[in-house]
């Protein structure tokens, strides 16, 4: 599956006083009437434990610039989300007061409607409450084979 390019994305959610992100790749849109998208994440990762338990969230589609931003949010062990954004544009979501990165090809809150056992992942299905932003000037930022790239 690294042979296929994949748009790179890092999902936030507001759990009590903290905040919790990680980068995913693997975020798609499932239907346009009701809009809905889906995330898959690993079982066993705090994100998942969080959006068990908090069914709002949001969704950055980062930028070609943002590779940096990524790999704060893939890094093992991250801190607090708000830590991970200090210096970085962002702000809280209406709809799910989430953290929201600005400078993004977009940016969607959503709310979880059925999240899915598959293997070792959760597949978390989401109705889009809101859309902060979409940017259609910019690129977004990809990865393949392993690496964040920009398309072009």
């Amino acid at each position: 599956m690294a042979q296929l390019a994949s748009g790179v994305a890092v999902v936030t959610v507001r759990d009590g006083r903290d905040d919790v992100g990680a980068t995913v790749s693997a975020l798609m849109s499932v239907s346009m009437d009701p809009p809905l998208v889906l995330v898959s994440l690993a079982g066993a990762g705090y994100l998942t434990e969080v959006l068990q338990r908090q069914e709002r969230w949001a969704a950055s589609l980062l930028s070609s610039g943002q590779a940096a931003v990524a790999s704060r949010f893939a890094a093992k062990g991250r801190p607090s989300a708000r830590l991970l954004l200090a210096g970085t544009p962002h702000h809280r979501g209406e709809h799910s007061q989430a953290l929201v990165v600005e400078g993004g090809v977009a940016a969607l809150e959503v709310e979880t409607a059925q999240a899915v056992p598959a293997g070792d992942h959760i597949l978390f299905v989401a109705r889009v409450l809101g859309v902060p932003y979409v940017e259609s000037s910019l690129q977004p930022l990809v990865r393949l084979r392993a690496r964040y790239r920009s398309v072009g």
